[in-house]
């Protein structure tokens, strides 16, 4: 998995973009993150709307094993 980095943070934010390519990205942020925790702020059964917050640290040392 490529190896995801604090410049990456805003291209999480680009839109549209398909559910696919957001889940890449938010997958890459996850296993490229030390910690993380994730927090439901709001959902609406009515429409299925909802927000939820992602919070963590960004692994500042690449690992050996990533991808140079």
């Amino acid at each position: 998995m490529a190896r995801f980095r604090i410049q990456d943070m805003r291209s999480i934010e680009k839109s549209p973009t398909s559910p696919g390519a957001l889940k890449n990205k938010l997958g890459e942020m996850l296993y490229s993150s030390v910690n993380a925790t994730a927090r439901v702020e709001k959902i609406d059964p009515k429409t299925g709307a909802y927000r939820i917050v992602l919070q963590g640290t960004i692994d500042p040392e690449p690992s050996r094993f990533d991808e140079p």
